[in-house]
Formats: C-alpha cells, structure tokens, sequence
C-alpha cells in the first residue's frame, strides 16, 4: 500500500496521556493484525500545563519532557508541540521553559513539529530552532475556503488545519495534490456548527495560559452544558468518519486527519483511537490490554 492510499492520524495528548501511550503505542505496533492496514500515527500533539505558549486548551500535563521524548524517538513518532497562543508579544518570546521545551524537542529523531497560530512566535522559532516543521493551528478558525487557500500557498507551514466547517465543502476537491497533501481535517469536533465565537473562546485560553485574570468563555451553543460527547460530534455534519476516510478522503488525495481530545479524559481518548484505528473484531483485545494494566487510571 502506498504513502497516499494512507491515512495519518494526529492523536491528542503528547504530555496529557502519556500513561495511555506507553501502552497503547505497544500494541499498535507489535500486533499489527489489531489495526486497519490503511492507517498509520502522523504525530502525537500537546503541551503541558502552565505553557506560556499554549494555545486552544489549557495544558493539563506534567509528565516529564524528557521520558516523552523518549517513548516518542523508541516508537520513531513526531513529537508536535502545542504553541498556539494567539495573543502573545515580543515580552512573551523569551520564556524559559518554552525555549528549553524546543532545545529538547528539536534534538527528536524524527523531525518535531510545532502548531502554531502567532506570526511573531512563528519568526522567532524558524531563526532559533530551524529543524521544526510547522503546522498552521485550526485555533485562527479560517472558515472560508479562500481563507484556507491562502495559508496553503504559506511555505512555512507543512500542514494548515482548517476549521472544520471546512471538513466537507465540495471546492476541496478542486485542489491541486500537493494543496491536498497540506490539509489537515480536525475529524472529531463537537462544537455547534453554527457556533459565531469560535475565535473569542481560543483567545479566552491564550489570556489563560498567559496568567491573565479572565472569566472563562460562555458558551452559548445548544446543550454546551454537557461537555464534550463522542456521540453527539458523530452527528455533527462536518464530522469525519471511518467510512468517511476510506471511501472519500483517502481516494480524492487526503491523507492528513487530527483527532482532537487533549482536555479530554483518557478514557474517552481510547474511544477515538478504538473507533478511527482498530477493527471492531479486535478492539475488544485492546480495551482489555489496557483495562488490565493497573499503572493507568483512565478515569
């Protein structure tokens, strides 16, 4: 099977769900016959907690960088760093502990990545830490196709995430393939479609991680007050799905898919992971490899 005809998954929780993936990574990789043949781990994206440069969700992780690293470089995975933040100024540059984050993370085996939103932080990072492909983050809500189309002829992204109202528009196919080969699709969003402050609840998270005394967004959309469900983001008419990817994206050049999660509980993370990468006759196998293990607490 080649390199097109594949999709690459970017899964959440790079510092969040550590624990998780020194499980999970196991079985994906020494018993292939659990997983669909079509499907491969692009990265594994995040950042932990009290990150300056953090954008889109605050970060909850407090794993060590440097054992992260390590899973990350034994399973031969990109590392991507979650340095979203919108609102962040020249003062903002020299933060310590993000600089040292890209010190370690640039020395990967396989290249890292960094998603990001501001241009100032993008200038910075390409002079000081050059060996990081960047990745244009769906926390600047480019929800017209033109929009899209526009951060795809940037050079300095490798991958642009467009919102996901975007997921399904029939202009994606007029494309040209190494456009395609830049789009990745936010797969599993469960935010209200019509939803009109998409760009004010990111810029709520960026005043947070930058230490800002601020109220935490409102949300309005209907039935907000029951969080984030699976079940109901499978209703979402821009939600991709398995059949979706195989009958759809993969044949018409889209190979790039993000799952989002990473505030999410690990628990409802292996849901995503079951569903978009493990057959069904077998996800039995992995939920109980993982049930089982008695160093993870998935509630």
């Amino acid at each position: 099977m080649s390199k097109k005809e594949k999709a690459y998954f970017h899964l959440p929780g790079l510092f969040e769900f550590y624990e998780l993936y020194k499980i999970f990574l196991p079985l994906f990789y020494h018993h292939r016959e659990y997983f669909y043949d079509w499907c491969e781990i692009g990265s594994i994206y995040g950042s932990p907690e009290d990150c300056l440069w953090g954008g889109g969700r605050i970060g909850q992780g407090n794993q060590n960088p440097y054992e992260v690293l390590k899973l990350m470089n034994h399973y031969h995975i990109s590392s991507r760093l979650t340095f979203s933040n919108s609102l962040l100024q020249e003062k903002h540059l020299q933060d310590k502990r993000c600089n040292d984050l890209c010190a370690l993370f640039e020395k990967s085996e396989i290249q890292s990545g960094i998603i990001i939103h501001s241009d100032l932080l993008l200038e910075y990072l390409k002079k000081k830490f050059p060996r990081f492909y960047f990745v244009s983050s769906t926390t600047k809500v480019l929800t017209k196709f033109e929009q899209l189309v526009d951060e795809l002829k940037r050079d300095d992204f490798l991958y642009v995430v467009p919102d996901f109202r975007l997921n399904k528009v029939q202009q994606l196919e007029s494309l040209l393939q190494k456009d395609k080969d830049k789009v990745e699709f936010l797969c599993n969003e469960c935010c209200f479609i019509g939803c009109l402050e998409r760009k004010k609840c990111y810029e709520t998270v960026s005043r947070q991680n930058l230490g800002e005394d601020c109220l935490d967004h409102v949300c309005k959309a209907p039935d907000s007050h029951e969080g984030y469900r699976f079940s109901k983001a499978m209703q979402n008419s821009s939600f991709i799905s398995v059949e979706d990817i195989q009958n759809n994206y993969l044949p018409k050049g889209f190979s790039q898919f993000k799952i989002e999660g990473r505030s999410l509980g690990s628990a409802l993370v292996l849901e995503f992971l079951l569903y978009y990468m493990v057959k069904p006759e077998y996800q039995i196998h992995v939920r109980e490899a993982i049930y089982l293990d008695n160093m993870l607490d998935l509630f």
